[in-house]
């Protein structure tokens, strides 16, 4: 038996909870929303599915419902507007975590809790400050979907399967994110070699487009929010990517965002880089060797971090 609870049944909660279901992931799931009838109402849509799936239950429930959960997806939060950015989003939606920390971590000492809502990684920092649990058992979302969007993208690029791309983006979730080059590889090729390997070189269109790639990734989520309104449905892809790293126990790299305690030079922020995942949680970093430009770039972005975190209220 597997239990994961989603707290938030808006556009990304109630998302993560139907992938979660059509791919098998959990045999209970647990909807809990302040707003009831939001959660009763997407929790029995999402369960009269369950006939063409892996059975699972799926219920709405209240925060002592939350009770034995092995996971807890946390996604409330005031919704990203156009125009806005995820730092804009700061001082409610932490005031919200606070809420939500005080009444689940008593009910699931031992679950590993993952933050999506935004700003993520400023979230993720106070979870991290205000919860009392182990560090290992609290990671955030971070920049699992930006990796997402890079690998997607360059896939797209060099008419390659997204899972022979092996590339990552560092730094904060948003404009401050960094694609470490120097450690990205295309089958087996860094991607500035991949070009004259393959039998597709006639078809690649790739003549080192490292900003363009990068602002791409950075510009999607506001790009998909003029055009649609959220994003919802990578997102909440990545998090059942991380649920299932989880329950795979076999340790799986992704960039999550965590706190850091001198690594890179960087102390007291949670932001992305590439770590291992599994049971207990975070395993723990993989220190990949950046380059003096690329570990600048990853300061910059905490200090980017740091100076939000300077402004709000724990």
């Amino acid at each position: 038996m597997s239990k994961i609870s989603v707290i938030g049944a808006g556009s990304v909660g109630a998302t993560v909870a139907n992938d979660l279901m059509l791919q098998g992931v959990a045999s209970e799931i647990v909807l809990v929303d302040i707003n009831r009838k939001k959660a009763i109402g997407e929790a029995l849509d999402i369960y009269q599915a369950a006939p063409f799936v892996s059975p699972a239950i799926v219920r709405p429930g209240e925060y002592a419902d939350v009770a034995g959960s092995d996971i807890v997806v946390i996604t409330c939060g005031v919704a990203r507007r156009p125009g806005m950015s995820r730092l804009d989003l700061a001082q409610t939606n932490v005031n919200i975590l606070k809420d939500v920390a005080k009444n689940v971590v008593p009910v699931a000492p031992n679950a590993i809790y993952v933050i999506v809502s935004n700003p993520v990684d400023i979230l993720t920092y106070v979870f991290t400050k205000v919860s009392g649990l182990p560090e290992r058992q609290i990671m955030g979302s971070g920049t699992i979907l930006d990796t997402s969007r890079l690998q997607s993208e360059l896939a797209r690029r060099f008419c390659i399967s997204p899972k022979n791309v092996h590339a990552h983006v560092y730094g904060e979730h948003g404009d401050s994110s960094f694609v470490p080059w120097s450690l990205v590889h295309i089958a087996n090729n860094h991607i500035d070699a991949y070009k004259d390997s393959s039998p597709d070189k006639d078809r690649i269109h790739w003549d080192n487009d490292y900003e363009e790639v990068e602002q791409f990734v950075k510009k999607s989520g506001a790009m998909i929010i003029e055009n649609k309104g959220a994003t919802f449905y990578a997102v909440a892809m990545s998090v059942c990517h991380i649920c299932k790293a989880i329950f795979a126990d076999a340790g799986t790299a992704m960039t999550v965002s965590t706190m850091m305690h001198g690594e890179y030079g960087i102390d007291d922020v949670c932001i992305s880089t590439l770590h291992l995942v599994d049971r207990s949680g975070v395993r723990g970093r993989i220190m990949n060797k950046l380059t003096p430009e690329e570990n600048e770039k990853l300061k910059l972005s905490a200090d980017k971090l740091k100076a939000v975190i300077a402004q709000i209220e724990l």
